[in-house]
């Protein structure tokens, strides 16, 4: 794709390189990864080095017109989706103790280094620990190099290995054993390391080696609460092809969905988000489960459920989807995993519960209280304003002394 050479007369360079597109912003991952990069083109000249999947869309046309400076993109090579063809390159990841994305984005220094030819740079981040191996190349172009942790991979794997069944649990646990190595090795090219919570700072003690560690909590822009009529129904939302969210969504619909089924005859399950053919395949049968896939605005789409629920068992980082919800006027109910990471508190903004006994109560508890539901749902959308939109992780980034 187009290049030219980074910087201007004005203004610094820097440099943005991502594994996944951040535009259209559609779910967690690019919700992050264009805050971020949006608070970086307001004193940045950006260059942007973007990974693509076969078969996808030109990401270029979907970025903001006059955002960055130049995009580079990378075409990934094909990689079937078929069990047998997973099955193997997992069995091949396994044998070389390498984890499937570390794996999937690695190889490319070539692309890169052709990308960044002639150019200089003041700040470079990297999005995603996946990208984290082309930290000294890219440090080679760039005075200071951030890399922007989603999640803390080994504890992420960690947890999928415990939520899940065996043979799955031995491949996930070689695998966080595999990113915590890769972590010492690897997360001493940065300058700087971005999480999205204290907890995942603390999860790094031991890894950082040296590097500053700064919490940049996940955020979306502030919009305006939703008035929208409400369907007697409940909401997931998410990527649904993330491991955590699979878990989260099966878990439900085996141990919680049975019990909430049978005590309210006319609700409705909804679950909304990218990657959802799998996941409907799987839950044909019920009428009462809706799987909506994609949409266009997930705050203006969750306002006409009743509830949220976040299910999770597994994960790391924060999530954005108990902030979409907040946004959207929504009580929620989670694990406490799912709620891991953010500033709330059980009873005020959000409902906790473990179990699935404890879980369906709880969804029926807010399902039966009007007042209940307003005064979670109030207090929710009151946090989301006070310390979760955009404005609350460019404060966290100026501190970081990542702005000019």
């Amino acid at each position: 794709m187009s290049k030219r050479f980074a910087g201007s007369i004005d203004r610094p360079a820097a440099l943005f390189l991502t594994p996944e597109a951040p535009y259209p912003v559609a779910g967690g991952g690019p919700m992050r990864s264009a805050s971020i990069l949006e608070f970086l083109a307001q004193s940045y000249d950006v260059d942007v080095i973007v990974f693509r999947e076969p078969g996808a869309a030109d990401p270029i046309p979907k970025f903001p017109a006059g955002l960055v400076k130049n995009i580079t993109v990378i075409d990934l090579p094909f990689h079937s989706r078929d069990l047998h063809a997973r099955a193997l390159r997992n069995f091949r990841r396994f044998a070389k103790g390498i984890p499937p994305l570390v794996d999937r984005f690695s190889g490319f220094d070539a692309n890169i280094a052709a990308a960044l030819k002639g150019c200089r740079y003041s700040l470079a981040i990297i999005e995603h620990f996946w990208c984290a191996g082309y930290g000294a190349l890219v440090h080679r172009h760039s005075d200071r190099v951030i890399l922007d942790l989603h999640n803390v991979e080994s504890v992420l794997l960690a947890r999928c290995g415990q939520a899940a069944a065996w043979p799955e649990s031995m491949l996930l646990n070689r695998f966080a054993l595999s990113c915590r190595r890769l972590e010492s090795e690897l997360l001493q090219a940065f300058s700087m390391l971005l999480v999205s919570s204290q907890d995942d700072a603390a999860a790094l003690s031991g890894c950082a080696n040296g590097a500053k560690v700064t919490v940049c909590p996940n955020t979306i822009p502030l919009v305006m609460l939703p008035q929208r009529e409400k369907a007697n129904e409940i909401v997931f939302s998410g990527n649904l092809e993330y491991h955590p969210n699979i878990s989260a969504v099966s878990h439900f619909h085996r141990n919680i969905w049975p019990l909430l089924r049978d005590r309210w005859p006319g609700l409705a399950w909804r679950l909304m988000g990218k990657n959802h053919e799998k996941i409907k395949r799987r839950l044909t049968g019920d009428v009462r489960i809706r799987v909506t896939g994609p949409v266009e605005n997930a705050v203006e789409e969750l306002a006409s459920a009743k509830l949220a629920v976040v299910p999770l068992l597994s994960g790391s980082g924060t999530r954005i989807k108990i902030i979409e919800a907040w946004a959207a006027g929504l009580p929620v109910v989670s694990t406490s995993l799912g709620a891991e990471g953010l500033p709330c508190r059980h009873g005020e903004h959000l409902l906790i519960a473990n179990t699935p006994a404890q879980f369906a109560e709880a969804v029926s508890s807010v399902l039966a209280s009007s007042d209940l539901s307003n005064r979670l749902a109030r207090n929710g959308r009151r946090l989301y304003e006070e310390q979760l939109t955009w404005d609350n992780a460019w404060r966290a980034l100026r501190h970081a002394t990542i702005e000019v």
